[in-house]
């Protein structure tokens, strides 16, 4: 890093903390990263180029705001806590290139957040980075959030909770509904492991860093992701059991009534041995799967 990052000192950022009278809550996922390293390798797995745009969720503090300030054309941070988000216009609001959104982001479509507080009219629509430090208690919902709207990210590089990263990054074998909703519409990877002592306050639980590389189109048709992920859950509802007992009363349990007879043939017919278990299918063979089994399909 060619300047240091004022935001990054633990004494800075207890007092700062004392000044705003904010006890952080594990609930708003208030833990703020004051290891260098770490930062440092988050930005650097962005691969930030001069003229990128960059969506910040949960910029807190601004440690992370402020190294992305230095290499990024434009940032816009989305920032729950009114404190946090008014503490940020107060240190960083000078800087033209920064977009300060208080708003839940779950609640915000990306292309809202990125269109906020009058952003230049060719900047709309462009293409745009997700860094963030992720709130734990909502990495999954924003991911899919994120990941299914109308103006989904090229790159998403997160920091989230270790157990949540080997989930979503699992290989056939360990797989989960979480990875497949993720894996649909990108490639993902975990670039470093980071200790909870690199917070303060230190959470309980190691951490990841996290880059999802989104695809151009997702691995199936936009319109028949849900339909896939509705039989992708029926098979996980009993994961411990066999694919030919566990699929139809999963099914059943959804409202799509397949026997256990017609499970056997469209197995068969998608070449996936009825003995296995939901975790070992890849997305290819569900889609397979899927193809065999019109109740399924949109009307």
């Amino acid at each position: 890093m060619s300047l240091e990052n004022p935001y990054i000192h633990p004494a800075r950022i207890k007092a700062a903390l004392r000044t705003l009278e904010l006890t952080p809550t594990r609930g708003m996922g208030q833990n703020f990263l004051l290891d260098s390293y770490a930062l440092e390798t988050i930005v650097r797995a962005a691969e930030l180029a001069p003229d990128d745009t960059v969506l910040e969720i949960g910029p807190g503090l601004g440690v992370l705001t402020w190294e992305l300030l230095q290499r990024a054309a434009r940032v816009v941070t989305v920032e729950l806590d009114k404190r946090l988000a008014a503490r940020l216009h107060t240190e960083l609001g000078h800087d033209p290139k920064l977009s300060i959104v208080q708003s839940d982001i779950l609640k915000i479509a990306p292309e809202a957040a990125l269109a906020a507080n009058g952003a230049p009219a060719e900047l709309l629509g462009q293409p745009y980075k997700v860094v963030a430090n992720l709130p734990y208690a909502i990495t999954s919902a924003v991911l899919r959030h994120l990941l299914e709207s109308a103006q989904r990210p090229t790159v998403l590089v997160v920091l989230v909770q270790w157990e949540v990263a080997k989930r979503i990054t699992a290989k056939p074998g360990d797989l989960s509904v979480l990875a497949h909703s993720v894996q649909v519409y990108a490639e993902a990877e975990i670039i470093e492991k980071v200790p909870g002592s690199s917070f303060l306050p230190p959470p309980a639980v190691d951490s990841a860093i996290m880059r999802l590389r989104v695809r151009p189109q997702p691995l199936v048709p936009e319109a028949e992701i849900a339909s896939h992920m509705r039989l992708i859950k029926a098979g996980f509802l009993q994961a411990r059991k066999k694919l030919s007992n566990a699929l139809p009363s999963g099914l059943a349990s959804i409202g799509v009534q397949v026997s256990k007879e017609q499970m056997g043939e469209a197995l068969a017919a998608a070449q996936i041995n009825p003995d296995r278990r939901a975790e070992t299918l890849t997305f290819a063979e569900w889609q397979a799967l899927y193809q065999q089994l019109p109740a399924l399909h949109p009307r």
